[in-house]
């Protein structure tokens, strides 16, 4: 007799939503090959889908339930997670199970644990507990969904601020900060295993560590606090020694901040802040219960570029929230202006279920918001483009995302003050010599000869 392999289960997974997000896919993913499980790049082939979904505004909620209906109508066994898996539906039950009622399972954000346990129920285990495979990348890295190249290290899950637009506190929960050792261990392996740039992302990357009062951690036997500085000091150090890159989002401007721009002008870390103003007018930042002042906000732009010159800033702005009038919508305009903000993104305001700003008086109509989402994102491209034009003679060092044929016809690529996916590209043309190669994850020096839009235009040099 011939004995017959047993069949390895397989899973697909769908991940939706933020970077923050996709860090929680590769927790599941990283413990479903730990413990056997193949994973299925098509629903056919799977015995079973996990959907991590997004709540954050209607689009996504949209997306995201268009998503499980997918995975439910070619597969038909699926596992939902994620912030919309938290979500109240209009009869007070669940959001997920009152529209797709044939799920198997919903849990909330950041549950790996819930979804496994649901996995197994399904799928059962295809090793025994006490031989289970082990992932590739090991020591706290696990499986990534980027390319090899970069990666997001998620510092912290939760956020303390209540701003009357936003519902991720009720999904994600307060600010829940990782332990210092955890994220350096993750940190280094991610640099051994090849990653070239670093992308640390959280609710709110400024408040790491308040919630345990900046409590002193270790890594490598030596004290390390629990703090934004301590820690994008130990990242950059790391970064350096495997001549990696080492990039911040979600940084609110609290005055501890100024504190990372010396590490920012001496190279440690990039010089490259993700800050998420939202508005300028004083009145339409209280409406929204944001923590911070335009004033302030300004007054330490200016700050961080006299103490690093070379400092991009990246920002997000709502256009039309409830009660804004004329006037305060130019004062955001004007500020835009004066703090020359490098990178903009804009969303017409969208009322969110469970958000307090629904109750706020003043909603704008549709065709208000949008026109002034245009104009902004307008203003905001002719700031960009006269920005990067600057950058036209320079050399820059770029870290190639695309380079077909080892570069012979080109390629695409990012310098520091380009995050992937939300900012623009350095595309690269034919390299004069041919001896010059250009390699996918590797960094090029790259001569600025043009601007097209939000991207570069460059020459291997």
């Amino acid at each position: 007799m011939t004995a017959t392999s047993p069949k390895i289960p397989s899973i697909g997974m769908v991940s939706l939503g933020c970077p923050k997000a996709l860090t929680d896919s590769e927790l599941i993913l990283t413990q479903l090959s730990a413990e056997g499980y193949q994973t299925s790049k098509s629903y056919q082939g799977a015995d079973l889908v996990i959907v991590n979904t997004c709540g954050f505004i209607d689009d996504a909620v949209k997306e995201s339930l268009d998503a499980i209906g997918e995975a439910l109508a070619e597969n038909g066994k699926v596992i939902v997670t994620g912030c919309l898996g938290a979500k109240q539906g209009q009869d007070g039950g669940n959001l997920v199970r009152e529209v797709h009622p044939k799920v198997l399972a919903v849990t909330g954000p950041h549950a790996t644990q819930e979804v496994m346990d649901a996995v197994h129920q399904h799928v059962p285990k295809p090793h025994d507990p006490f031989v289970d495979l082990v992932p590739n990348w090991v020591n706290g890295a696990g499986i990534k969904l980027t390319p090899k190249h970069y990666a997001y290290l998620k510092i912290s899950e939760g956020c303390n601020h209540r701003c009357t637009f936003c519902i991720i506190p009720s999904m994600r929960g307060d600010l829940v900060s990782r332990p210092v050792g955890d994220v350096l261990n993750e940190a280094k392996a991610l640099f051994e295993g090849g990653v070239k740039e670093l992308l640390v992302v959280s609710q709110d990357t400024s408040a790491y560590g308040v919630d345990v009062k900046y409590r002193t951690g270790f890594w490598n036997g030596a004290p390390v606090k629990t703090r934004m500085l301590d820690l994008v000091e130990k990242l950059g150090e790391l970064a350096r020694a495997h001549g990696a890159w080492v990039r911040l989002h979600y940084v609110y401007p609290y005055p501890h901040v100024d504190e990372v721009l010396p590490l920012m002008a001496s190279g440690l870390v990039l010089p490259y802040l993700d800050v998420p103003f939202q508005h300028a007018h004083p009145d339409v930042l209280k409406r929204m219960k944001r923590p911070a002042s335009a004033e302030r906000n300004l007054e330490r732009i200016l700050r961080w570029r006299e103490i690093c010159p070379e400092l991009v800033v990246r920002s997000t702005f709502i256009a039309g929230f409830p009660g804004e009038t004329e006037d305060e919508f130019q004062t955001l305009l004007d500020f835009l202006h004066e703090a020359q903000i490098d990178r903009a993104g804009c969303f017409a305001y969208s009322p969110v279920q469970g958000a307090t700003a629904n109750e706020l008086p003043g909603a704008l109509p549709d065709a208000v918001r949008e026109e002034r989402r245009a104009r902004f994102m307008a203003e905001a491209e002719a700031i960009s483009v006269a920005r990067l034009q600057r950058r036209v003679g320079q050399v820059m060092q770029v870290l190639m995302d695309s380079a077909p044929a080892l570069g012979r016809k080109g390629g695409i690529g990012r310098s520091y003050a380009d995050a992937p996916e939300i900012d623009g590209t350095v595309r690269v043309g034919p390299p004069a010599k041919a001896s010059t190669q250009l390699r996918v994850g590797e960094f090029a020096k790259v001569r600025i000869v043009g601007v097209d839009g939000h991207d570069l235009l460059g020459e291997a040099v």
